[in-house]
């Protein structure tokens, strides 16, 4: 049998269609451009494989990817060249870590002789990317692409997922080798699916059979580990009340009668004051970040613990756990549920309901249904998802858009909210909605940003604009860094030291990319003009001018535990 001779180039690509990659973020340079040469051929004609989406910076390439894998649960990939291309990815890796998003990062590297001179575009892209990943790695040797690619991929998506970055000098891009195939199932040393300690599993049921205030903290690990219809099976047979960390907000179904709300700093009143009342705390999938517990010291301290977790790093790192079930959720969960008593929690489910009339009365009806003043961040996120009918996929930007649009969006089905949770990353939400759009193309997508966020990324209106990718954009423009200037009203004496904007003509903007705008600051049109937006045809940008001084409640200061939860903030 005569040997197939190619370029490390074509393997490259040949790598990428055996994975089933369909869709690259990328953008081209010096150094990866004999990759592009061969992308070329892979993009276009009766035998494309590939979409690639030009984006307008790379570190937008890499957020473009985690939005794609956040809803498509597949890989996310973006390709890009050396030095400040590759830098330019750094922040999305550091997100993808923080939130557990397989993406794969490609990066042109100068030529294998050149390395350590200094030479244009060097950068020791393994050594600084590696404590940010699951994995970097240089490929030196084009036969050594396919088997590399391969376990970048196996890595990426297995066990805890993440992000990994691959380091291609020139040499292994336009060197030749003879094309073989390769396929991991496993690495030496890499154990991402642990198995089960059926002692663990019998502990934990014993403990929650013999509950009689259980609550349930869902994470994220539901929807990476797809084990939604587990989790209702768990919860529905114990009559379990569930809280849903930011990023695990669409694991469960915002109208279950067991879901109780949003944990965290800004989530709902009575997730986080019962918090401090249940006896047993059943957290899934989920790694106890500082803004759900508050002040670790006082946190559910007179609860057992049971912790449900796929990384055994996340046990006792930060709240002392009196159960550990090391597993992937979706064989732990039904493995604990064959254990558990049918049982009913009537009185502990209603007594969550006292708190949650506080905060509606005090909170909820004052920010979606105002009759007076200007447009608050509440009641648009309440009409777009209203309009939505609880379907959309919700990305957010980080600060106050991020939180108000997070607590008022209902969430009907998976996978439904990509938002930076961990790292808290300005400019993700623009560039993340594209990938959102690439990732779910039948689903619609509502981005909402604000005014600082969306001009971190605006650049991307260009790839908007060369692929008509048809993301829904919500401006809440209230002329600040709206959770910096709160922050400081708090606790900075109201000294607005360089938060307040002044910011450009966002519709001279949109219209000078083709995009279509619209522009609300009566409530009164309000619902028309989501409406028209929704209805409209390709990507759209709907700015609304918000109450400048809008503070989102509730909230758990910092330093302060839970269940010191303010529903209103007094300066």
């Amino acid at each position: 049998m005569t040997k197939e001779v190619i370029t490390g180039s074509e393997a490259l690509m040949r790598a990428l269609r055996e994975e089933g990659v369909e869709t690259i973020f990328g953008y081209p340079g010096g150094a990866i451009m004999p990759v592009f040469d061969a992308l070329y051929g892979y993009t276009r004609g009766e035998n494309k494989v590939f979409d690639h989406i030009l984006v307008r910076h790379e570190q937008a390439a890499a957020h473009a990817a985690e939005g794609y894998a956040r809803v498509s649960g597949r890989v996310g990939v973006c390709l890009v060249t050396s030095g400040p291309g590759a830098t330019n990815t750094l922040t999305g890796i550091a997100d993808a870590m923080m939130d557990s998003t397989p993406i794969v990062v490609i990066a042109g590297q100068v030529n294998i002789g050149a390395l350590g001179s200094d030479a244009f575009q060097e950068v020791d892209l393994v050594g600084v990317a590696q404590p940010i990943c699951k994995w970097a790695y240089q490929i030196r040797r084009p036969e050594d692409i396919s088997w590399a690619v391969s376990r970048a991929f196996y890595i990426a998506k297995s066990g805890r997922p993440g992000p990994v970055v691959l380091d291609l000098p020139k040499n292994a891009q336009t060197h030749t080798c003879e094309w073989r195939p390769t396929k991991t199932t496993k690495v030496r040393s890499y154990q991402p699916y642990p198995e089960l300690n059926m002692q663990a599993i019998t502990d934990a049921a014993r403990l929650i059979n013999g509950a009689k205030r259980p609550f349930a903290l869902v994470g994220q690990g539901v929807e990476l580990g797809n084990a939604h219809e587990e989790l209702l099976q768990f919860l529905e047979k114990a009559d379990i009340p569930a809280g849903r960390t930011l990023l695990g907000l669409s694991a469960l179904s915002s109208q279950h009668p067991l879901n109780m709300g949003m944990l965290g700093m800004h989530g709902s009143y009575a997730t986080n004051m019962k918090t401090q009342e249940c006896d047993v705390l059943i957290a899934i999938g989920m790694r106890f970040s500082d803004r759900v517990t508050g002040l670790p010291e006082t946190y559910a301290k007179q609860a057992k613990v049971i912790h449900l977790d796929i990384d055994a790093s996340e046990f006792d790192k930060n709240i002392k756990t009196d159960v550990a079930v090391l597993g992937d959720c979706k064989q732990s969960l039904p493995a604990i549920t064959a254990l558990l008593n049918k049982v009913e929690h009537k009185e502990w489910i209603t007594s969550f309901n006292e708190y949650a009339e506080q905060e509606q009365q005090r909170v909820i009806e004052k920010d979606i249904h105002p009759t007076e003043g200007p447009l608050l961040m509440g009641e648009v996120t309440h009409v777009v998802s209203e309009a939505t009918q609880g379907k959309a996929i919700l990305v957010n930007d980080v600060g106050q858009n991020q939180m108000i649009s997070s607590r008022y969006f209902k969430f009907e089905q998976k996978r439904s909210i990509v938002t930076s949770g961990g790292f808290g990353t300005m400019g993700f939400g623009l560039p993340a909605a594209i990938g959102a759009c690439y990732g779910s193309p039948h689903r619609t997508v509502c981005c909402f940003m604000g005014d600082g966020g969306i001009q971190m990324s605006i650049q991307e209106f260009g790839t908007i604009m060369e692929h008509q990718i048809p993301v829904k954009m919500i401006l809440l423009n209230n002329t600040f860094l709206g959770n910096v200037r709160q922050w400081q009203d708090l606790m900075f004496g109201h000294r607005h030291s360089f938060t307040e904007m002044m910011n450009p003509r966002y519709g001279d903007i949109a219209r000078g990319y083709g995009i279509a705008y619209d522009f609300v600051t009566d409530r009164k049109d309000l619902k028309a003009k989501v409406d028209k937006m929704l209805s409209t045809a390709g990507p759209y940008l709907l700015e609304c001018a918000i109450k400048p001084d809008e503070d989102i409640v509730p909230m758990t200061l910092p330093g302060k535990s839970v269940n010191e939860m303010l529903l209103e903030l007094h300066y």
